[in-house]
């Protein structure tokens, strides 16, 4: 027993010495760091090809052996079934297939609205959310982002952008799509604005998670629950979406950031998403979405030398002490965002521009930037806020926004978010929005809306606004 004992001793140690110098070598070996089944988590380390002993570190919290998966095994029980594919790509659902963006807004009524009621969402010819103030006149603004900009769980009549549109007297196109990054939005962006139907004014509005969003490949990987959830509640495959779509990731042999195409451009090739064994070896290496997973604690593998290398290029400081992976991870993940969103910015405001455009940006995030500022925390996404002022974007944030109103309540955080949120926001929270942004807004538009010219023009001003005048 006592040799035994001593064995393991000694393979441990062996272990550990070589684990070591495999995470801190500058000619590493292939690296994976896997947790155990109590939360304890053991570096495998292969060398030519042959795994060794286990280095044994101290506990962390998380799933079980049984739950947690390697990331293979998590791609290959994430796939969808065909009939998802089918409701998608053939009947009434929430979006359309997109060969560019995977998939844009179509019409549906979701079954996600205030006091257990359907939202009706439906869009125009031209794609965008159907409106209808002033929808007649031209149009000087279009709106690109996510769920936030299409206005997600309210009726096409409760869109910040409608009651912005009441207000100023003209319409404004909502091109918004639940799921979309910043780097989705801006592609939509500049197909949009290209056509007819372009605007002088646009806004990029950048919500949340969106960052992280931009270098995902196929973000249905991230949804898993909701997908599960909603097929139950809405039918299978009606709410479909996060499938392959045009994004950015960076080459980690050149360290830039490079724009990538729809691996699936079209709807036959959407069904190799069915495929476990193809979607593994398309999705086996987007870092991204690895990241993502581990710092979530989803999966139990991490390729520790690609980290190491996305960390050189974009000369953060990793932290590659096990004991703190995960939130090490995240914070990597954070900085690796934040700089495709630099990237995306840069290329909205040279397009805009380039075609005579001005461009607006908007900042949100209730749940990681506005509830900490409510409790007395700090921002996570303060490089963002710094980049758009170092760089003279006209930009918007809600966030502050959001701090100031709070000061005008007695109220909990939780109390505060119960007025404006449902998930999204509710039609209050959309009121509160449009005319927060109003001043804002009024002062960047040249001509003045119709509401905001000189007096003496403005009684003068009602030819197509009254009938029979």
């Amino acid at each position: 027993m006592t040799r035994q004992i001593m064995h393991r001793v000694s393979w441990m140690v062996f272990a550990n010495i070589l684990a070591f110098q495999t995470l801190y070598a500058e000619e590493a070996p292939s690296q994976r760091l896997k947790y155990d089944s109590v939360g304890v988590n053991h570096v495998y380390v292969a060398y030519h090809g042959k795994p060794l002993p286990t280095m044994v570190s101290p506990p962390l919290l998380g799933l079980s052996t049984a739950q947690k998966k390697t990331f293979a095994e998590y791609i290959k029980d994430t796939v969808p079934v065909k009939r998802e594919i089918d409701v998608f790509l053939n009947e009434t659902s929430w979006a359309r297939f997109d060969r560019d963006l995977g998939y844009v807004l179509g019409n549906y009524m979701p079954r996600d609205g205030m006091t257990n009621s359907s939202s009706i969402s439906t869009i125009q010819s031209n794609g965008a959310r159907t409106s209808f103030m002033y929808r007649d006149k031209p149009c000087r603004i279009n709106t690109y982002g996510n769920s936030f900009t299409q206005c997600n769980q309210v009726n096409d009549g409760e869109t910040w952008q409608e009651y912005l549109a009441g207000h100023l007297g003209e319409p404004v196109g909502n091109f918004g799509m639940g799921g979309f990054g910043v780097y989705q939005a801006y592609r939509r962006m500049i197909r949009e604005e290209k056509t007819d139907h372009g605007a002088a004014n646009v806004i990029l509005y950048i919500w949340g998670d969106d960052h992280v969003r931009s270098l995902l490949r196929c973000r249905y990987m991230l949804t898993k629950g909701w997908n599960d959830r909603t097929n139950r509640t809405e039918g299978v495959g009606k709410m479909f979406h996060g499938n392959f779509w045009a994004h950015v990731e960076m080459n980690l042999k050149t360290g830039r950031i490079e724009e990538k195409e729809n691996l699936l451009p079209t709807s036959e090739s959407l069904y190799k998403m069915t495929d476990p064994n193809w979607m593994v070896e398309r999705l086996v290496d987007d870092l991204a979405l690895q990241m993502y997973l581990f710092k979530n604690n989803r999966i139990s593998d991490i390729d520790l030398r690609a980290l190491k290398t996305l960390s050189s290029h974009l000369k953060y400081s990793m932290n590659f002490d096990s004991n703190d992976l995960r939130s090490s991870i995240a914070k990597l993940l954070d900085e690796y965002s934040f700089t495709a969103t630099k990237y995306i910015l840069q290329k909205a405001r040279a397009f805009a521009v380039t075609n005579d455009k001005t461009l607006m940006v908007v900042i949100f995030d209730p749940y990681r930037v506005t509830r900490p500022l409510l409790s007395g925390g700090s921002r996570y996404d303060q490089e963002i806020v710094d980049f758009l002022k170092e760089n003279d974007f006209d930009y918007i944030d809600m966030n502050l926004i959001h701090v100031n109103d709070f000061k005008s309540f007695n109220l909990s955080v939780d109390d505060y978010f119960k007025r404006y949120f449902i998930g999204h926001y509710n039609p209050m929270g959309n009121h509160f929005f449009a005319y927060s942004i109003k001043d804002r807004i009024v002062e960047w538009l040249t001509p003045k809306p119709t509401p905001y010219e000189e007096t003496a023009r403005r009684l003068m001003k009602f030819e197509g606004y009254l009938q029979d005048y």
